[in-house]
């Protein structure tokens, strides 16, 4: 789980602020009227649900209402580049999944905005973890990752593996995986998480990658067996089912966040604002639940924080994107 404890704290460098922007940020001492949360995903997603329970919260404490504003598409680039050509008001927040701002780059040639000069990172709310299934394509007598390795190196007409999209975390560990196993591993990207789960469910592709809350229900159910999951400890939702780095094979280690942003020029008393909004969001109950109800662990960091893990998830995932040799246009 990322923490506070887990996150290294940067300091921030004073800002000299003309004399608009002083104002602005002294106006910042009551609610706004609004603001608009844009997710890059489409209602229903895991970004979707992260986004509309802390906009429950949120309205009333950094503003009198706060509602959801789906922008899918080309991955979450439309509601990034939304929220970057927005006002640095306050009015204008955008809820997203770390990979469009730290693995993007690397994989996009064109990206339509700058992770860094375009927006300013406002705190992390939750955490999740990637996990590995496999159905009953795989026998039964495969129960852990290097069984898995050792089965599919017997039988490579079955080195396929499934992930929400080409491109993602998922995608990306699977790969790490083959190349680190020396196996010809072939991904079969699905749009979204579902269609790949149930395929597996049903016997057509022998694995899964995705994040764990999205198994949850077909594990608990028996439809499915886990034989991995990528954070630096055990789930709190699968304890019983062994971390990747627990089977040796530390290179699959992954703990994904979800984040909020303001756009580039927002006030600093403004981002703090929010930042205090969440922080009260992330500890209401009724939130933590839901959050756990599909495998996320509600979480708070500074934005600085947040900087800090953006900045050092960076640095880790431009060399394996490399290593992997995808881009977009591959």
């Amino acid at each position: 789980m990322l923490t506070r404890r887990r996150l290294v704290a940067t300091g921030s460098a004073a800002l000299v602020l003309p004399p608009l922007a002083i104002a602005s940020a002294q106006a910042q001492t009551a609610p706004l009227k609004s603001t608009r949360i844009v997710v890059g995903y489409a209602p229903g997603g895991t970004t979707d649900l992260v986004a509309r329970r802390v906009a429950e919260k949120l309205g009333g404490s950094f503003a009198e209402t706060a509602i959801v504003d789906n922008r899918s598409g080309a991955g979450g680039q439309i509601a990034c580049m939304a929220v970057k050509g927005a006002a640095p008001d306050g009015q204008t927040l955008l809820c997203t999944p770390y990979s469009c701002m730290v693995i993007f780059p690397f994989v996009y040639k064109k990206l339509g905005y700058d992770p860094v000069a375009d927006f300013v990172p406002v705190g992390i709310v939750a955490t999740t973890t990637q996990a590995m299934a496999v159905g009953p394509m795989v026998p039964a007598s495969v129960r852990t990752l290097p069984d898995y390795v050792a089965w599919v190196r017997a039988n490579p007409q079955f080195a396929s593996y499934g992930s929400p999209a080409a491109g993602s975390t998922s995608h990306f560990l699977g790969a790490l995986l083959g190349l680190e196993s020396k196996l010809p591993l072939v991904q079969v990207p699905y749009r979204g998480a579902v269609p790949g789960i149930a395929d597996v469910v049903a016997g057509q592709i022998p694995v899964m990658f995705t994040t764990t809350g999205d198994l949850l229900p077909h594990y608990k159910a028996g439809k499915l067996r886990l034989l991995g999951t990528s954070g630096p400890a055990r789930t709190v939702f699968t304890p019983e089912v062994p971390t990747f780095a627990e089977q040796g094979f530390p290179m699959l280690s992954s703990e994904e966040w979800f984040g909020f942003y303001a756009p580039a020029g927002t006030p600093a008393a403004v981002v703090k604002s929010a930042n205090e909004a969440l922080r009260l969001t992330m500890t209401n109950r009724a939130v933590v639940d839901s959050l756990a109800g599909v495998g996320l662990v509600a979480s708070v960091s500074s934005p600085e924080e947040m900087a800090a893990s953006q900045r050092a998830q960076t640095e880790r995932w431009g060399p394996l994107v490399r290593k992997i040799g995808f881009t977009a246009d591959s």
